[in-house]
C-alpha cells in the first residue's frame, strides 16, 4: 500500500505544472531549433516504420486469404520441389526486399547523421552564453561564469535563458552519473564525475520548460527536476541584474529575527546567503531563494507551508535526501520561513 506521504510530492508537482502555465515536458512540443530537428527526425522514423508495418501486414493478409493455387500451377508440388518459374519469382522478391531494407536502413542512418550534425552546428554561434550545471543527489547547482568574479551568478534548480540566443550547457557531477534533459529544448547530456560534457540549447519562444534527470542516480532520482525559464532579452537581463545584487539587510524586526535563526543554526554549514556570514556550498545557494518557484529540486511549489514542512521534516517530503534535520523551535520557524521567502 502506498503511503500518503509518498503521494505529496507527486500531487504538488501536478499542481505546480497546472498552476504556472507550463506544459508537461515533451519532445513532441519543440521550443527550440535542436528540439525541432529531433522531433522532425522522430516523426520521420514514426511515419516510415508505420508505412513498413502496413505494407508487411498487407502482405501477410494477402498470403492468408488468397485462394488456392491449384496443383496445375505447381506441377512438382508433390515432390516439394518448386518449379523454375516459382524459384525465379522467389529470387526476385527476396532480392527486392533485401535491397529495400538496405536502402531504408541507409536512409535512416543518413537522416540521423544529418540531424546530429545540424544539432552540433549551434555550437559555432558567437553570441551564445555559458551555463555550468552540476548534478548532485538530488538537486542541480547552476552557475553563470564570468571573467569578473563579482558578475558570476550562482543559483539552483532553475536556469534562466534569453529567448533567441544559444546557451552552452557545460555539465558535470559531484557524485554519480546524472543526465540533464529538457526535452522541449534538446536531447540528453550525461553529467559524469571529473569530466565536463557540453550541449547547446536555445529557446525560440518565452516559456517555462521542465527538465529532469534521465539517468537513474539513486533513491530520489524521480524527484530531481529543474526548470528552464526562457525570458525575452530585456527580462533576462533584469533577472541577471537582480541575481547580482546581495539581499538588503532586513529592516523588519521579524525578518531580522528570522535571519538570526538561520545564522545561529546548522543551516550555515551547508548554504550560502550573500551579504551574510553563511558561505557554505554543500547545499543550494539561498541568496535569492524567494524568487524560485519550487523547493527540493522541483518536488514542491515554493510556498510558506511547503517550506515549513521541508525545514522541519525533509525526510518525509523527500526520503533519503542529504538535508539535515535542524532543531528549529516552534517560535523560530515562522520568522525563518518569512526571512527565506523574502530573499528575492
Amino acid at each position: 500500500m502506498i503511503r500518503r506521504a509518498a503521494l505529496i510530492p507527486a500531487i504538488a508537482a501536478l499542481a505546480l505544472l497546472s498552476g504556472c502555465g507550463a506544459k508537461v515536458q515533451s519532445a513532441m512540443d519543440p521550443a527550440g531549433p535542436e528540439a525541432g530537428r529531433i522531433a522532425g527526425l522522430m516523426w520521420f522514423f514514426i511515419i516510415l516504420v508505420s508505412v513498413i508495418f502496413v505494407v508487411v501486414m498487407a502482405c501477410v493478409l494477402y498470403a492468408l486469404f488468397r485462394g488456392p493455387r491449384g496443383i496445375e500451377q505447381e506441377p512438382l508440388e508433390r515432390t516439394h520441389a518448386p518449379s523454375t518459374a516459382t524459384e525465379e519469382k522467389l529470387t526476385r522478391n527476396v532480392t527486392a526486399a533485401t535491397v529495400a531494407t538496405v536502402v531504408i536502413l541507409f536512409g535512416l542512418l543518413v537522416a540521423s547523421v544529418v540531424t546530429g550534425r545540424a544539432i552540433s552546428s549551434l555550437g559555432t554561434a558567437k553570441n551564445g552564453i555559458t551555463v555550468e550545471v552540476t548534478g548532485n543527489q538530488w538537486w542541480w547547482y547552476v552557475r553563470y561564469p564570468n571573467d569578473i568574479a563579482q558578475w558570476t551568478v550562482v543559483t539552483a534548480n532553475e536556469i534562466h535563458i534569453p529567448v533567441g540566443r544559444p546557451v552552452q550547457i557545460r555539465g558535470t557531477s559531484n557524485d554519480v552519473i546524472h543526465s540533464f534533459w529538457v526535452p522541449n529544448l534538446n536531447g540528453k547530456i550525461d553529467l559524469i564525475p571529473s569530466r565536463v560534457t557540453e550541449r547547446w540549447i536555445q529557446a525560440d519562444r518565452p516559456g517555462r520548460f521542465r527538465g529532469q534527470c534521465a539517468e537513474f542516480c539513486g533513491l530520489q532520482h524521480a524527484h530531481m527536476a529543474l526548470w528552464v525559464i526562457a525570458d525575452p532579452p530585456d527580462k533576462f537581463q533584469a533577472w541577471m541584474n537582480a541575481q547580482l545584487q546581495a539581499p538588503q539587510p532586513p529592516g523588519d524586526p521579524e525578518l531580522q529575527r528570522g535571519q538570526q535563526v538561520f545564522l545561529n543554526h546548522a543551516c550555515v554549514y551547508c548554504h550560502t546567503i550573500g551579504g551574510t556570514s553563511a558561505m557554505a556550498s554543500v547545499g543550494p545557494d539561498l541568496t535569492h531563494f524567494g524568487s524560485r518557484s519550487t523547493i527540493a529540486a522541483g518536488t514542491l511549489p515554493n510556498t510558506k507551508g511547503n517550506l515549513g514542512g521541508w525545514i522541519t521534516d525533509p525526510q518525509n517530503v523527500k526520503p533519503g535526501n542529504h538535508m539535515a534535520v535542524v532543531d528549529i523551535k516552534a517560535d523560530e520557524l515562522q520568522p525563518l520561513i518569512d526571512y527565506l521567502e523574502s530573499l528575492k
